[in-house]
């Protein structure tokens, strides 16, 4: 646990003893420094932490005690992160996302997961110069050694104590403990597995935050603030939760949350609701809570009036969370227009952003018709398919001369761009014509490296099971029912290329979100081939997927480290660009199809990009009906099936 001094002398005129206090908050930054979308090479005006830095600039104003707080995954997910990484950071130089974060006085931050996704040494070298203290309480170190201290991370402590020094209404000094816990999804150590394997273990988020609470209490904390790197699922309440902000805010000796990690808005009306959750209250088991967007989308306030008493100490009198959004057309939070980016952290990132622009222009190959993911929810994708071409070519090649050589090779993949919660503008939109490194990251934007699995024909069906509960179960003869489930990820739509099959959305989903079996009886994959025949069920294939989907991340069927017949530490997009180049076009061989199957009198509706009418080739032959603009800018489709 460390202690860190984080002083703010202002004053307020008022009554002696209550302290208004207010906690900012940002979360899932994922390098969106400037307004810039690096995958259609356009400004962005609804991101990045430069629009964010003129809000905190306004909200501090407004409330001298302030502190500034993020909840991880600042350090990869755009270009420039990715840049950064494979360049490596000069000797001595600054992490442009760490100047930033310095430069705006953050008081202090948790790690995300996404952290560690660019390696152990990368990240010790962007943390290095931070001027703000990092927690990550459920991060456990293994065997002698220790992350924090000694080993790979100095400077990132379990527990944080902020000695504050603030001042009531009436205008006086009072001191003020605060103490900072930070949690990340336990599946990190699958996700970030070549990172962290044999080094450190992470933790149960509600065992690790009770036992942090109850050590900053002990320890003087008058306040304990837990930055969850979580989302607020509403699974009952078990070992490993991914989205665990629900079980921690119960939890004995927590004040107020910062939630992230699943890119949603809270509070907010569109926010999911269950109990314990009061989406428009803001709060989480009855305490303050923020869960600020993505990309900078989103500044999180939450505001406690504090009175002191002199045997008592500090307690909440009120408290009152909002967003504010980085510009009015992102639909939560009060704002007046775009707001305009801060131009010292404009000047911090620009020279970073330049280079990242010349990267991205680096020519690849050719492509002979439009490539998008505006279609890839309702039909097959070609722009997947050349992706699982590479994967199952790279794979292919491996194996020659292996104990696995003699198998046919499948390859899977999901689209990463597609809609949901990165809005209207995330989807892969590539027009025929010259092709260069900026699109091969538009089409596959994660650092994931490659590897395979031995499967089972038993095993595929039960992969393609778990992919399809993307969608909901859709009633014979209903008319415009929304396809896919909005609570699941598109990314979580991983086909199986090199296989035919259908999908019978009239029956339930076989596993829920997790892969965990909850239907039994239910089977919506009919008619699986492959070349021509029905698979069997003892049949043995090899499929090339990712580092995250082969180590457990999804729940797919046949994962997890025991299953991994090859893992290199080569980024799937280096193999897409290689593929690319190598062919000098793109056009994957047309193998292995899907539909789904027929429901005469029955129609789905679904929202795609507002520039999928440019491509409607991609929609093939189905019955489309366009729709209108929704709220949050998609335009939807009408499918009869």
């Amino acid at each position: 646990m460390q202690v860190s001094d984080a002083n703010r002398r202002t004053g307020r005129e008022g009554a002696a003893g209550l302290v208004r206090l207010r906690l900012l908050a940002t979360s899932d930054l994922h390098m969106h420094i400037l307004p810039w979308d690096y995958a259609q090479g356009r400004t962005a005006p609804d991101r990045g932490l430069a629009a964010l830095a003129t809000l905190i600039a306004a909200a501090r104003a407004e409330v001298p005690n302030s502190l500034l707080l993020d909840n991880g995954d600042f350090l990869q997910g755009s270009a420039l992160g990715d840049h950064l990484a494979e360049a490596g950071l000069p000797e001595g130089a600054t992490h442009p996302m760490i100047a930033a974060m310095n430069h705006l006085r953050y008081d202090a931050a948790t790690l995300g997961n996404h952290e560690f996704s660019h390696g152990l040494a990368f990240l010790r070298a962007a943390l290095a110069r931070a001027e703000f203290p990092l927690v990550a309480s459920n991060l456990l170190p293994l065997g002698a050694g220790n992350i924090f201290a000694e080993g790979p991370l100095p400077g990132v402590a379990d527990g944080l104590l902020l000695e504050q020094v603030v001042t009531d209404e009436a205008g006086q000094r009072h001191d003020l403990t605060i103490g900072i816990l930070g949690v990340m999804p336990p599946q990190t150590a699958i996700w970030e597995r070549a990172a962290l394997a044999g080094l450190a273990d992470v933790g149960d988020i509600p065992a690790a935050a009770a036992r942090m609470a109850a050590q900053l209490r002990a320890a003087g904390a008058d306040l304990v603030i837990a930055l969850c790197h979580s989302g607020i699922g509403f699974d009952p309440p078990g070992e490993g939760m991914e989205n665990a902000a629900l079980p921690l805010a119960a939890t004995d000796g927590i004040d107020a949350i910062v939630a992230g990690h699943a890119h949603l808005a809270f509070p907010s009306p569109r926010h999911p609701a269950g109990e314990g959750v009061d989406v428009l209250q803001g709060t989480i088991a009855g305490k303050p809570a923020v869960m600020p967007g993505c990309f900078g989308s989103h500044l999180g306030v939450i505001d406690l009036l504090l009175e002191h008493e002199f045997a008592a100490g500090w307690r909440i009198l009120s408290h009152r969370s909002t967003l504010r959004a980085a510009q009015a057309a992102s639909g939560t939070g009060p704002a007046t227009g775009p707001t305009l980016p801060d131009p010292a952290i404009l000047s911090l990132a620009t020279p970073a952003h330049r280079a990242t622009l010349g990267w991205l222009e680096q020519p690849v190959g050719w492509t002979d018709r439009p490539l998008s993911t505006a279609f890839a929810m309702v039909a097959p994708c070609e722009a997947l398919r050349l992706l699982a071409a590479a994967k199952a070519r790279h794979v292919r090649d491996r194996l020659q001369g292996t104990p696995h050589a003699h198998l046919p090779v499948l390859a899977s993949s999901a689209p990463f761009r597609a809609g949901g919660r990165g809005g209207p503008s995330n989807f892969t939109l590539i027009q025929r014509g010259p092709l260069s490194l900026r699109h091969v990251l538009d089409l596959y934007p994660h650092p994931n490296t490659i590897a395979a699995l031995r499967l089972t024909g038993a095993e595929l069906v039960d992969w393609l099971e778990h992919a399809t509960g993307v969608f909901r179960r859709i009633r014979a003869g209903g008319r415009a029912q929304l396809l896919v489930d909005p609570d699941v990820p598109g990314f979580q739509f991983d086909v199986i290329h090199g296989l035919d099959f259908r999908i019978d959305l009239s029956q339930p989903a076989r596993f829920d979100h997790k892969g965990q079996l909850a239907d039994p009886a239910a089977r919506r994959i009919t008619q699986l081939t492959w070349q021509g025949e029905a698979i069997r069920p003892e049949a043995e294939f090899i499929l090339a997927t990712n580092s995250y989907r082969a180590g457990g991340g999804g729940g797919f069927a046949g994962t997890g480290p025991g299953r991994i017949i090859l893992s290199e530490p080569v980024a799937v997009r280096d193999i897409l660009t290689e593929h690319i180049r190598t062919r000098g076009t793109v056009l994957p061989p047309a193998r292995g199809s899907w539909s789904f199957v027929p429901m005469p009198g029955t129609s789905v509706q679904f929202a795609t990009s507002p520039d999928a009418r440019h491509f409607l080739r991609d929609a093939g032959d189905l019955a489309l009906e366009q729709g209108e603009l929704d709220e949050d800018g998609f335009l939807t489709f009408r499918l009869s099936l």
